[in-house]
């Protein structure tokens, strides 16, 4: 199984857009709702990545197959990506 790999991979540009903004708010530019919970959804794909890969690890399941990266794993980052869009916005106007 390889669902894992399509987090993994939105988590290394995850985590190398927060640390350009970083670098960015430092230099005085204004920060946004995305910006500011930028790092929950790095925590949730890099969890959610591990999490998986040591599951499969366990069970010997470690494969490469792009038909599972399509019909799991982008599904998968893009529920975890709306759901952090979502919460970020409703924690902004207080919604939730």
């Amino acid at each position: 199984m390889s669902c894992f790999i399509v987090p993994m991979v939105q988590a290394i540009a995850t985590s190398a857009l927060r640390k350009h903004y970083e670098s960015s708010v430092r230099s005085g530019e204004s920060s946004s709702v995305w910006k500011e919970n930028l790092p929950s959804l790095e925590k949730m794909l890099w969890g959610g990545t591990i999490m998986l890969l040591v599951d499969h690890a366990i069970n010997a399941e470690l494969t490469m197959s792009l038909k599972e990266m399509l019909t799991i794993g982008l599904p998968m980052s893009v529920a975890v990506t709306v759901i952090w869009a979502f919460v970020s916005f409703a924690g902004k106007r207080r919604i939730v």
